[in-house]
């Protein structure tokens, strides 16, 4: 299940995402934050950096400050795992076709990056993740998740992807037991999707 609308949040000020980590480190406001995200979603101009509508943009926004809340509330049992894997969403490579040089792995329906391009955002948080002793696997989808977790036995995980993919994805992670955390994208779509590399090294 993907958002029926693309957005790109990366032209949206810094200082709008530091007003939701506040949201959401309020989980008595969390409760009830349908009005003050409308409202901030208005002042900063979302709509018109974005071009999305105001209630998608709600939807959105509602949807990043539940990762945040959610991070924040399996930290301290996260930090306390010692085998991790990082998942990260295939859409975020610097190329598609033939000339990304990643091995895909049919036992695990995976891939894993060959470091082919300098700049590619994959290549460069495939190597944040495994200088700190992540095991990284590149996704073509969220249903490979249970796959590689059924094969890897793993008791912490870091994912990034689209905001409602996550919240999918940590429902499979409150079933089978294992800590997470979450780097939801600035900009989706089937290519060319962003996400703060610096969010996630925070994490890491």
């Amino acid at each position: 299940m993907s958002y029926d609308f693309d957005f790109d949040l990366t032209k949206v000020s810094r200082s709008f995402f530091r007003e939701l980590a506040k949201f959401s480190e309020n989980r008595r406001i969390h409760s009830r934050i349908g009005n003050i995200v409308e409202k901030a979603v208005k002042r900063f101009n979302i709509q018109k950096m974005t071009g999305v509508p105001v209630a998608d943009s709600v939807e959105l926004i509602n949807d990043m400050i539940d990762i945040h809340a959610k991070n924040l509330s399996q930290k301290e049992e996260f930090e306390k795992t010692d085998n991790r894997a990082l998942f990260l969403p295939h859409c975020a490579r610097k190329f598609m076709d033939q000339r990304c040089k990643a091995n895909f792995d049919p036992e695990l329906s995976a891939y894993s990056c060959e470091m082919c391009s300098e700049d590619c955002l994959i290549n460069q948080a495939t190597q944040k993740g495994e200088e700190r002793g992540y095991d990284v696997h590149v996704l073509p989808g969220g249903s490979c998740i249970s796959k590689i977790l059924k094969e890897k036995d793993y008791d912490g995980i870091i994912g990034v992807a689209c905001s409602d993919e996550i919240n999918l994805g940590k429902q499979y992670m409150n079933k089978v037991g294992i800590p997470y955390q979450g780097v939801p994208l600035l900009k989706n779509g089937c290519s060319d999707t962003i996400f703060n590399l610096k969010t996630l090294e925070n994490i890491l």
